[in-house]
């Protein structure tokens, strides 16, 4: 039997159940073995009362049924008294029937007892079958004489049966008893022996020596019944037998053993009343005898069911005390303990995960005050929870010095994050400023490549920002169209070029959360290029789902597992605490922070026939109308909006840059070449959809260094000129793009993205408003600088 796993108090239970089952049971025993011979005791009366005197009764009548019997099968003719004395043993036969079927002696009898009875009554029943082949002749003297002396022989049975009594004086007294009465039968039978021969005039066949041995077999269980008696009942049996009676009856007796033949002057009548007093005396000391030895036997009984009383008192009282010790040691150890696992769980499970929680929140916890001095005892238990205590007080000061460090790692994050922030707008600003001042397509060509290199930075960084629990800083103050949202997403992805934009149907984000919608976009995105291989696409597209607007991310790679995708969509269902431990997943966690910021769903699902797609299901809360397109306005008086919606569509509109082979001269398909006399890298194509592109032309690495020398530098006006042109253009561009599709006319062709940062621009920490930064000091209005789009 395991007991391991037992709870303490049922341990408790087993070690007090166990020796106070065994001390019960021990006090139960005794109980009982005292208890027993006190009911023998007490049952003596009951003996005596429901079976010796209806039985000894029984006995007396069928001797004298026996004698008249026995005087009738030696005469010729039939006898009235044996009538009349078989109604009277019928009468006694019936009391001691009604007697022994009584439940008062049955219950008292033990088994021995029980079987005597029984055996005594089976005796009796064959009585009217006897008496039927007396009656026929059918039996001489000798078979009448067997015949009732078995019946009186199982009387005197059932009688020793009776004298088992716990005490030894008694018991002997009884036996004794028993043992005259026996020696009484032994001197009926000798009577009927004689009556039938002086009846018939001389003995029959063996009829002398059976007188003999009965009268010699008499004396001697007188004789040795009467040396158990007590010294009172010798005495009274000694005054007995001294009696005229006895005397007569021995002498007769003596004349009888000696004479082989019926002696002549044998006096009959003399014989008759000597062996009629003794019988009759010796019956009634049988009785006395008995009647003393029931009375004996109750006080004898009492004093026994006292003391059997008062031990078993005694004993049950130990017992209860033994039980109400264990019980109460048991509960106080049970208590005791309890009081330890509830300590320990409840710091386990609730004290130290809300201090944690706590300090995670930035509140100061006091060690002392959350782990205070539990007081066990000055025992082993309570050395245990003094151990405890000092697990307890290390626990928290653990948990203190884990926050903290934590805290202190994101305070790291969070500072390499900006000041990388701060050194990416900078880049972003000089990349900028050298993309517009740069008409070499070759170099803008690798400058575009670096633009992207560095957008793809500012997500890493800003991915430091998340780490740390921050905000990452980018947001809008108006509502962006859901296509420039997807656009932003893409341009921020290293492979851009295999992301291909399905239908998306018109919609608008809110401002605030376009920002973060933009870079778990390009996280997923970024996930869907990498784990698919090179050569295949990657298909984006937006609808309008009930519960708000639903962007799906397809990829045609070898998809995931069916536990890996459970677990995936398990990590990216809720905002995990960051783990360094599982870096593998960076990925996902910020996703999952992303989306829970503003209560996006995230959800991977397999995809059809292969791959993996990714569903972002943007709450209609931050799902609005599609903005409409404002009209161009000139570069001096634009709102900072206008300045970033301006740079998300060019950067979206940009062609790819495409790097020549040897002995190739770079080449660009949107390129419209230029006339000879424009000095601008930027016209209105003829291809009439209204987007402005940037033209090849003869830069200044190709021009005679006297022209490049000779080159008037252009005024800020004429970069003011250029700018707003430019933006007026995209904006024309657009509207015309809207309405072409709502007409069903096929606009120009689909622009691929630019290799750039995300549409929009990196605003300030989440504690500083979204301000444009001031523009360079200049005497004319400037265009708007990567600070002014992107913080």
């Amino acid at each position: 039997m395991n007991t391991r796993d037992w709870p303490i108090r049922a341990k408790l239970t087993a070690l007090v159940i166990g020796p106070v089952t065994a001390l019960l049971a021990l006090w139960i025993f005794a109980t009982t073995l005292t208890f027993g011979p006190a009911l023998d005791l007490l049952a003596a009366r009951t003996y005596l009362y429901d079976l010796g005197r209806p039985g000894e009764t029984v006995v007396a009548e069928l001797q004298q049924e026996r004698r008249l019997s026995v005087v009738q099968l030696a005469g010729e003719s039939t006898l009235p008294a044996l009538a009349e004395q078989r109604g009277r043993t019928d009468r006694a036969i019936a009391e001691l029937r009604r007697r022994v079927n009584g439940d008062d002696l049955r219950d008292a009898a033990d088994e021995l007892l029980d079987t005597r009875l029984d055996q005594l009554v089976s005796a009796l029943d064959a009585l009217p079958a006897g008496r039927g082949f007396i009656d026929a002749r059918k039996l001489d003297r000798a078979g009448a004489i067997g015949l009732y002396s078995g019946m009186i022989s199982s009387a005197f049975q059932a009688f020793s049966a009776m004298a088992a009594m716990p005490d030894h004086q008694l018991n002997r007294e009884a036996l004794a008893l028993t043992a005259l009465g026996r020696s009484r039968e032994l001197l009926g039978q000798a009577d009927a022996l004689l009556a039938g021969a002086l009846t018939a005039g001389r003995y029959a066949d063996g009829e002398h020596e059976q007188l003999v041995r009965t009268i010699d077999n008499e004396r001697f269980l007188a004789e040795t019944a009467v040396a158990d008696l007590p010294a009172s009942e010798r005495a009274g049996y000694q005054r007995l037998v001294e009696s005229p009676d006895w005397v007569r009856l021995r002498a007769l007796q003596d004349t009888l053993v000696r004479s082989r033949e019926l002696p002549a002057r044998l006096d009959v009548r003399a014989w008759e009343t000597s062996r009629a007093g003794a019988w009759q005396s010796l019956r009634d000391f049988e009785l006395r005898g008995a009647d003393g030895l029931a009375e004996r036997s109750v006080p004898m009984a009492v004093g026994i069911l006292v003391r059997l009383a008062a031990a078993g008192v005694l004993g049950l009282l130990a017992i209860v005390v033994c039980v109400l010790v264990a019980l109460r040691v048991g509960r106080s150890l049970a208590r005791r303990l309890t009081g330890v696992r509830t300590a320990a769980l409840e710091m386990a499970e609730d004290r130290l995960p809300d201090v944690v929680a706590r300090l995670r929140r930035g509140e100061v916890v006091d060690v002392a005050k959350e782990a205070p001095e539990l007081d066990h005892g000055g025992d082993e238990i309570g050395e245990v929870g003094r151990a405890f205590n000092e697990v307890r007080r290390t626990a928290l000061q653990s948990a203190v010095d884990e926050v903290t460090l934590r805290r202190g790692l994101n305070e790291v994050f969070l500072n390499i994050a900006r000041r990388s922030q701060g050194l990416v707008h900078r880049q972003l600003a000089l990349l900028d400023r050298l993309e517009r001042q740069t008409e070499d397509p070759d170099e803008l060509a690798g400058l575009f490549q670096v633009d992207h290199l560095a957008t793809r930075l500012r997500r890493h960084a800003e991915d430091l920002v998340i780490l740390a629990g921050a905000a990452p800083g980018r947001g809008w103050r108006n509502p962006v169209a859901a296509v420039d949202v997807i656009r932003g997403a893409i341009s921020e992805v290293e492979s851009y070029d295999r992301v291909d934009v399905g239908d998306v149907q018109p919609a608008g984000l809110l401002g605030r959360a376009v920002g973060d919608v933009i870079h778990l976009l390009a996280e997923l995105i970024e996930n869907a290029t990498a784990f698919s291989p090179p050569g295949s696409r990657v298909d984006v597209t937006g609808r309008t789902v009930p519960g708000g607007y639903a962007i799906e991310i397809t990829d045609r790679g070898l998809g995931m597992s069916p536990q890996a995708l459970t677990e995936a969509n398990r990590r990216l269902s809720r905002s995990p605490e960051f783990d360094p431990a599982d870096s593998a997943r960076l990925g996902h966690f910020v996703v999952a922070r992303l989306a829970a910021r503003h209560g996006v769903r995230v959800e991977l699902r397999v995809g059809t026939p292969a791959g993996t797609v990714a569903v972002v299901l943007v709450p209609a809360d931050l799902v609005t109308a599609e903005p409409a397109l404002a009209p161009a306005a000139p570069a001096g008086g634009a709102t900072p909006d206008d300045r970033r919606m301006a740079k998300v569509t060019r950067l979206a509109t940009v062609p790819r840059p495409r790097t020549a082979r040897p002995g190739r001269e770079r080449a660009d398909s949107a390129v419209v070449p230029l006339s000879a006399g424009r000095t601008s890298a930027v016209e209105n194509p003829a291809d009439g959809d209204g987007l402005p592109r940037r033209v090849r032309r003869r830069g200044p690495a190709n021009r005679p260094r006297a022209a490049v020398a000779d080159a008037a530098p252009r005024s800020p006006e004429e970069v003011r000129r250029a700018m707003a042109a430019l933006q007026a253009g995209t904006a024309r561009g657009r509207r015309d793009g809207l309405r072409a599709a709502e007409s069903g006319a096929d606009p120009a062709g689909p622009v691929p993205p630019a290799p750039d940062r995300a549409a929009g621009a990196t605003g300030p920490a989440p504690d500083r408003p979204t301000e444009p930064s001031p523009p360079e000091p200049s005497p004319a209005p400037q265009p708007p600088t990567a600070t002014e789009r992107d913080a």
